[in-house]
This record gives structure tokens, C-alpha cells and sequence, in this order.
């Protein structure tokens, strides 16, 4: 195929090489660059195991036919319909794109020794990272995000806008637009040794007080395109001067975000380590618990009672522990990571026991982004099985962003949205840290060099 000096496939750029006539079993292009046409991809994949996301065992030989972006059929044995072309992954297992739950796409992850970078520069320069990220976590497998939150507001809207458009690679997403949080909470950038005028209004539309004012940002949010809405109920890990265990927002605060939110049709992420602030945000109707490091016995009768998810970020405090201490983060953020990493990951085995639903997220941008597979062995060890922990990032996951008629499962209707590794990761679950294909809406992102 010609290329431009870039380096661009020229049938990619021109959006041509979704809709080109296919021979069967033809070499299928890799998407390398933009613009591209997004979700326009036919393509029959011939997997040696297939785990479909809802399903409690693996199949055997199966063919996922995708047509125009979409899962037409999934049939078994090694199918070759005329026309189409053919990619042959018997040696390996298939899944369906998995989810990240918790990102936080336009942030880098190394940048927690000086969160003051964020005072000083332009959307456009987020933008760059943004895009950087959302490219390395698509190639990582994960072809479905929530990002719940950035400090520069509204970069999160124009990457996902970007990404649909075909103007960028990167996971389909779901964006905050800007944290809901209360003034010096865990959602807005104060730090020791700044004035609080050096702070630019973009880092803080989403500060408010008072069920009034929580209200009319969460209103705005929605207006500005969020397809859910983030608040900090209690304090944050990386943040300055806030207690994880303490309330910040108030039941009442909360519970006019959750107002708005659901007359709007979309979901509420609360970000709640403290036992206090996830019963608070249970009870106020909130969706999915973020973190949840200090639950009690009674937040998990109430989340299995609600129906509500917890998103637990099991790993990152490794990160934290080693990297975060080696690139000089504040000790502030080190000695919080270690009253709850412990607690958090004690608190996921006896939610996970109880039956409530856990879904996969990893709050990346902690930790580089393209390293979000890294969470799937924590999870094993406190508990779950592998078919349960691909699930919280496939079927389940899809479940709680409402999604589940798009993405999370390999059936006909849903996004053509697969991945595969080699081995079996049933057996050996950290084989998802090294995805060795990616198709996302039937075009190819990531194919094996041979």
C-alpha cells in the first residue's frame, strides 16, 4: 500500500480501505494513522478459543463474522464467507474488547510530583497527551473507557469526539467533562505553596458548595456534552490536605448531583474511599463507587441491596509504592496510598464474596497509560476467578456504563469490537498484558507481525 510521508496508510487516510472489495483470506490493513473511517470494518475472524464476554466457559474454534462495524454472526468452526476478508487466529484466544472503567485519559502518568503543570497549560497541550494515551490504551485492548475526570475541563469531550469522528485513535468513551467537588476537595487543584489565584477557571468549573450550586454544575456538565457525571464525596489520595476516610460533599450535595444526572438519563461515579461517604453515596442513588477503599460490612449489604458497582483500583498502589516513591511524589500522597491499598484490597475480596458486582477499574494516568492489564492478577489473587475478572472488564463492565447493546460481549448487534492473546488466559490471566491484536469496529489496529 502507498503511504504518505508520514507514515499514514494512503487507503486508511482517504477512508477507503473499510469499503474496498475483499478477497477472502487477503492481507487485512492496519489502521496507522488518521483521519480513518471509523467503525466501518468487515472482516471474518477465525479464533482458536473464544471467550465472548458472556459466556461461563470458553468455545472452542469459532469465527466472529463482522459486517460494517457491527458482529453479524458468531459461528462455530473456521468459516470463510465468500467475499470477506479472512483473519486467521487459531493459535490464539479471542475476547471482546475490554473496558476500563476508571481512567483518566488526558492526564499523564507521570506528572503526580508536580500537579502545578496543569496551571499553566493549554487545552491544546493536554489535547497532545491525551491523544498519546488514548492510542496506548486502545493498543493495550482496551477498546472501551469511562474517563471520570480531568483537571483541564472539556479535553476528555474532544478526545471522545475525536475518536468517534475517526480524527484519533483511542477506546470508545465515556466522559466527565470536569470533577464535581467541593472547593479545596479532592477534585480541585489546590496545593501548598501556590496562591489559589494561579489557578486557572478551566481547573475548576466543577467547584461548588451547597445542593444549589452542585445543581447548576451538574446541569452545565451535562449541557457541555458529559455522558455521566464524577463527584468526590470524600477526601482523595492525591490530593493535598483531604482525609480518604472523611466526608467531603454532603448527602444532600450528592444527592442533587444524582437529581440531575438521572432526569438527564445518564449515571453518577462517586468517588468515596470512607465508609461514611460510600453509604452517603449509596443511598443518594449513586451508580458505581469509585475506590471504596475503607468499605464496611454495611456499605456492602447496601451496594448488593442498590445494585450499585463498586469500581476498585486494586493495583495501582503497587505503583504508587515503588514508582511514586522513586519520582519523589509528595509524602503526603505516599502515606495516604499506604493507609488504604491493604484495606482496599481486603475490602475487594469480602465485596466480591458477598456478590457485589466489581467492575474493572484502574484509575490510569496513576500509572502509564497501556498498562491497565496489570490490575487483572490483583484481582485473581483476592478472590475472583479469571472468567470473573474478564468479565468485570467485558460483559459486566458494559453493564453498569449502560452500554451493554454496544460493547462487552461478542454477539451480533454490538460494536465488532475484539482483541486476542496468545495462550489461554483462563489459565494465566496476566497473558491480557500482552494483546497482540485489536480490531475496534471491524478495522485492525494491532495485528501479530506475522
Amino acid at each position: 500500500m502507498r503511504r504518505t510521508a508520514g507514515g499514514v496508510s494512503w487507503l486508511v487516510a482517504i477512508g477507503l480501505a473499510a469499503v474496498l472489495p475483499a478477497v477472502a483470506a487477503s492481507p487485512m490493513p492496519v489502521v496507522s494513522g488518521v483521519p480513518y473511517n471509523a467503525d466501518s470494518g468487515s472482516v471474518a475472524v477465525q479464533c482458536g478459543r473464544l471467550i465472548d464476554g458472556v459466556a461461563a466457559q470458553a468455545q472452542g474454534l469459532a469465527t466472529v463474522v463482522i459486517r460494517s462495524g457491527r458482529v453479524d454472526s458468531v459461528q462455530p468452526g473456521a468459516v470463510a464467507p465468500t467475499g470477506m476478508t479472512v483473519l486467521d487466529l487459531k493459535l490464539y484466544t479471542c475476547l471482546p474488547g475490554l473496558i476500563d472503567m476508571h481512567t483518566h485519559l488526558t492526564d499523564s502518568g507521570h506528572e503526580t510530583s508536580d500537579l502545578s503543570v496543569y496551571y499553566k497549560r493549554t487545552q491544546a497541550e493536554q489535547g497532545a497527551i491525551a491523544r498519546d494515551s488514548a492510542r496506548a490504551t486502545l493498543l493495550a485492548g482496551f477498546t472501551g473507557a469511562r474517563d471520570v475526570g480531568t483537571y483541564i475541563a472539556w479535553v476528555d469531550r474532544d478526545l471522545r469526539d475525536a475518536i468517534n469522528q475517526g480524527n484519533a485513535v483511542g477506546p470508545r468513551m465515556q466522559i466527565a467533562g470536569y470533577y464535581l467537588t467541593v472547593p479545596a476537595g479532592g477534585g480541585d487543584l489546590v496545593i501548598p505553596g501556590h496562591a489559589e489565584s494561579e489557578i486557572p477557571p478551566q481547573v475548576r468549573l466543577g467547584v461548588a458548595r451547597g445542593p444549589e450550586q452542585f445543581r447548576q454544575k451538574a446541569e452545565q456538565a451535562v449541557a457541555g456534552g458529559a455522558d455521566l457525571l464524577k463527584l468526590i464525596a470524600s477526601g482523595a489520595v492525591l490530593a493535598f490536605g483531604g482525609v480518604p476516610g472523611e466526608r467531603e460533599m454532603m448527602p444532600e450535595e450528592i444527592k442533587a448531583v444524582v437529581d440531575v444526572a438521572h432526569a438527564h438519563g445518564i449515571k453518577v461515579a462517586a468517588h468515596a474511599h470512607g465508609a461514611q461517604s460510600i453509604k452517603d453515596a449509596i443511598l443518594a442513588g449513586a451508580d458505581t463507587i469509585e475506590h471504596a477503599s475503607l468499605i464496611d460490612d454495611e456499605d456492602i449489604r447496601l451496594a448488593q441491596e442498590h445494585g450499585t458497582a463498586l469500581s476498585m483500583d486494586v493495583y495501582n498502589g503497587d505503583w504508587i509504592d515503588t514508582v511514586g516513591r522513586e519520582e519523589k511524589w509528595p509524602e503526603e500522597f505516599l502515606r495516604k496510598n499506604v493507609e488504604t491499598t491493604e484495606a482496599q484490597r481486603q475490602g475487594f475480596t469480602r465485596a466480591h464474596a458477598a456478590g457485589v458486582d466489581i467492575v474493572y477499574g484502574t484509575d490510569a494516568a496513576v500509572y502509564p497509560h497501556g498498562l491497565n492489564a496489570r490490575q487483572f492478577p490483583i484481582m485473581v489473587q483476592r478472590g475472583m476467578t479469571p472468567m470473573e475478572a474478564i468479565q468485570s472488564a467485558t460483559s459486566l463492565a458494559a453493564r453498569h456504563m449502560g452500554w451493554a447493546d454496544r460493547i462487552g460481549s461478542l454477539q451480533p448487534g454490538r460494536f465488532g469490537d475484539l482483541i486476542a492473546v496468545k495462550g489461554d488466559p483462563l489459565e494465566d490471566i496476566t497473558r491480557l498484558q500482552d494483546v497482540v491484536v485489536v480490531i475496534k469496529g471491524g478495522l485492525a489496529f494491532k495485528l501479530p507481525a506475522e
